[in-house]
């Protein structure tokens, strides 16, 4: 691929700059590291000639003082103190030496030069007290004895003789001076030899990768401007002839895909018209359809609020029945009114809720409707609705068994009025579609490691098919069967209902019973931390 190649350049060439960058810093070390061998170097032969000097000036002062010249003791001490700094200037020169320089020639180089200057050292700290102490000479001395004793201390040191040793060491470090220069030199010439070497093949590099690039993006480039030009004109049949498979093959394969492309689309030109008609029609007859389904649906709500009046009968029907059954016979005790009482405020307060679920499911929002959690136990609205059914059974001729809750408490999160109408829908559902004489029961349990609640209601009643248990919860919906047994019903009662579980978290499943009726399966989540709280 050709940026496959590119980028393969663009890694030469950045090697290559990082090598001259690299080759740049050795130089620049190599440079610094010849340069200071030479400076050292210099140095050292310098701190040797400034040391000669000094022993020049240290005889003519004890000539002086032999011939009672005017030689001070002062000047003793400055030049004796030069030679010493000297000296220390010298050592630290020579230990820098070993560092920078640790060639072989060298290291012997290194050797005679520390002797040297330990000798130079111990003559230094020999005749600086010697010649303190030595008296001027008396004046019927003869010259040539007086200056043969003067010399005789600067002449030899440790048996060496200081003469020879000091134009040794300063030979010897003219010829290291002369050595690192020409070190330098040749040093040098590498460099720029590398230098000149390193330029031309980057230069090189970069010369061979643009005349590669220069002709192989000559003829792509060429050919996509020639085809360019070609659909500017609207010759759809140009074609792009490029072989291979890198990015201007594809490029070009794309080119001619495109004007093939629209070489065919003008041929389809009539056909697309054509199918354009045919989606209007489709979508003609999607919005008929649509209109159809507003129209049914507008069918379906007038249908509702004829039959609306189910829904808010039954807690009028359970209203009367307390009234009746509390005015029946003889007076009873004050609490039995209290109760009776107390049972028909709930079930009016139920009656407002069911007037509110109703305008709900009117405005098709029964998803809407308004849930209170709160902690509470499972058997206060399961009594409550178990009471106010028993009067709805009763009116019915219908038996209601509720079956005993299980010991521990079953709490829930959830609303105690939605709870309890939810139980009276499921309740009066069992009663309303069962046989005069017949029995209603429940069961309440825990399943799923106590985590769900299982509530069942058993009627002998008409029972529901397998299909009509999967439409029994659709707005307004009412199989055959349950119209032959009352014409009256909304088809309400189990859609409000299973909304209300869903609020709560659990869900309503319709079966049909064995031997006949019909069994209505509540499950709802139980709060396992309340119920620990609880207990």
């Amino acid at each position: 691929m050709f940026g496959r190649r590119l980028t393969w350049a663009l890694v030469f060439l950045a090697a290559a700059a990082v090598a001259e960058c690299a080759l740049a810093l050795w130089s620049l070390r190599v440079a610094e590291q010849q340069v200071l061998r030479g400076r050292v170097a210099a140095d050292i032969q310098l701190g040797f000639a400034q040391l000669s000097a000094d022993k020049q000036r240290l005889r003519l002062w004890a000539a002086q003082r032999q011939f009672n010249a005017g030689a001070e003791l002062p000047a003793l001490q400055a030049l004796v103190a030069s030679m010493r700094a000297t000296l220390d200037r010298l050592d630290q020169l020579a230990a820098q030496a070993v560092v920078i320089d640790d060639r072989p020639p060298a290291r012997a180089r290194q050797l005679q030069r520390r002797d040297a200057l330990a000798v130079l050292r111990s003559s230094v700290e020999t005749l600086a007290p010697l010649l303190a102490a030595q008296p001027p000479a008396a004046g019927d001395a003869r010259p040539a004895a007086l200056w043969a004793a003067a010399s005789q201390p600067f002449d030899r040191a440790d048996g060496r003789d200081l003469r020879r040793l000091l134009a040794e060491s300063i030979a010897r470090e003219d010829v290291a001076v002369r050595e690192k220069r020409a070190d330098t030199d040749r040093a040098m010439a590498r460099m720029r030899v590398l230098w000149l070497g390193a330029a031309g093949a980057l230069g090189a590099l970069a010369l061979v990768l643009a005349m590669y690039f220069t002709r192989a993006l000559r003829r792509p480039l060429a050919a996509l401007r020639d085809a360019a030009l070609a659909l500017q004109r609207g010759d759809l049949s140009h074609r792009i002839d490029l072989p291979g498979r890198d990015e201007f093959a594809l490029l070009a394969g794309s080119v001619n895909a495109m004007a093939g492309e629209l070489s065919r689309h003008r041929e389809r030109e009539a056909e697309l018209r054509h199918e354009l008609e045919r989606q209007v029609d489709e979508r003609t007859l999607a919005l008929s359809q649509a209109l159809q389904a507003l129209q049914t649906a507008e069918e379906r709500r007038r249908r509702l609020f004829a039959d609306i009046s189910h829904e808010l009968r039954m807690p009028t029907t359970v209203i009367r029945g307390e009234a009746e059954v509390t005015l029946r016979g003889r007076d009873k005790p004050l609490d039995e009114y209290q109760g009776a009482l107390r049972r028909i405020a709930d079930t009016a307060r139920q009656l407002g809720l069911v007037i509110d679920d109703l305008l709900a499911v009117a405005r098709s929002d029964i998803d809407t409707l308004a849930i209170q959690r709160a902690p509470l136990d499972f058997a206060q609205p399961f009594a409550q609705a178990v009471e106010q059914a028993q009067a709805l059974a009763a009116g019915q001729g219908v038996r209601l068994l509720p079956g005993a809750l299980p010991e521990q408490p079953l709490m829930l999160q959830g609303d105690a009025q939605r709870l309890r109408q939810l139980l009276v829908v499921l309740l009066d559902n069992a009663v309303r579609y069962s046989h005069r004489g017949g029995e209603v029961r429940t069961s309440v349990q825990c399943a799923g490691d106590a985590t769900q609640l299982v509530m069942r209601v058993e009627d002998e009643g008409i029972g529901i098919g397998a299909e009509d248990a999967a439409h029994a919860f659709e707005h307004g919906w009412r199989s055959e069967r349950a119209r032959r047994h009352r014409a009256d019903g909304s088809g309400l009662g189990l859609t409000l209902a299973r909304a209300l579980a869903r609020s709560h978290g659990g869900d309503i499943a319709l079966a049909p019973r064995p031997g006949g009726g019909t069994v209505a399966t509540l499950t709802l989540p139980l709060n396992t931390a309340a119920a620990e709280v609880a207990e």
